[in-house]
């Protein structure tokens, strides 16, 4: 529901419950005993409520670490002047620059290449050793650290469109410097080819950067699903 690559809306829902059913079938197995508890029960709605949280906190760190691409995209894009050129974003369902989407393909192509999503559902079937099934689940601590973390998304994002953003900045100094040298030149024509190549070549160059900070985001995402689950 919430996990990226499982949550794009390409992939129907009746996968999604199939392989949710599969992934129950292969994960029951291993797991201690539950409580004995009558299906109709409270306790049975809290237990079912807690395991749904779990799941969907899990989920939504892990997504927050795609969401700082995002949110990096769109810096990087109107510094280059590029702010308008958006295009629907498959996983969302919203309007993105295209500089985000370039950035969360590719970091969807890393995740799938370095067995993210395995890593994923093994994340999830240890959870049930970590935080058994019980009626006591997530804590307001464990809680309040899913808000904390979601201000990593914005300083991560801001941090891989710093690069360019004083790139930018430089190049616009030097813009206003020669237009206040050479006022007969039409700085407004030739400025908006200038920035959005050096945009684009700078981009070229942090992509390495950038792809090893959401590597780095995605192991910190589930260093800190896990110290959650684990918060008393």
């Amino acid at each position: 529901m919430v996990a990226p690559i499982f949550s794009v809306r390409q992939v129907y829902t009746r996968y999604r419950l199939l392989l949710a059913v599969l992934i129950t079938i292969v994960i029951q197995p291993t797991l201690a005993a539950s409580p004995n508890l009558d299906v109709f029960s409270s306790d049975a709605l809290l237990v079912m409520i807690q395991q749904i949280g779990i799941g969907v906190m899990m989920g939504t760190i892990l997504q927050l670490a795609f969401n700082a691409l995002i949110f990096g995209g769109q810096v990087m894009a109107y510094s280059m002047g590029l702010g308008f050129a958006s295009m629907m974003d498959p996983a969302n369902g919203v309007q993105v620059p295209v500089v985000s989407q370039y950035w969360q393909i590719l970091a969807m192509l890393v995740f799938l290449m370095t067995n993210g999503h395995l890593t994923l559902i093994e994340g999830i079937s240890e959870s049930f050793a970590i935080l058994p099934i019980a009626v006591d689940g997530l804590t307001s601590g464990g809680l309040w650290a899913i808000v904390t973390w979601s201000s990593t998304m914005f300083s991560a994002g801001l941090l891989m469109a710093l690069p360019i953003i004083i790139t930018l900045l430089l190049v616009n100094i030097g813009m206003g410097v020669i237009a206040r040298s050479a006022p007969q030149l039409n700085i407004f024509a030739i400025g908006f080819p200038i920035t959005l190549m050096v945009g684009f070549i700078v981009m070229w160059v942090t992509l390495p950067h950038v792809m090893s900070g959401f590597g780095s985001l995605v192991v910190e995402s589930f260093a800190v699903s896990t110290d959650i689950l684990r918060t008393k």
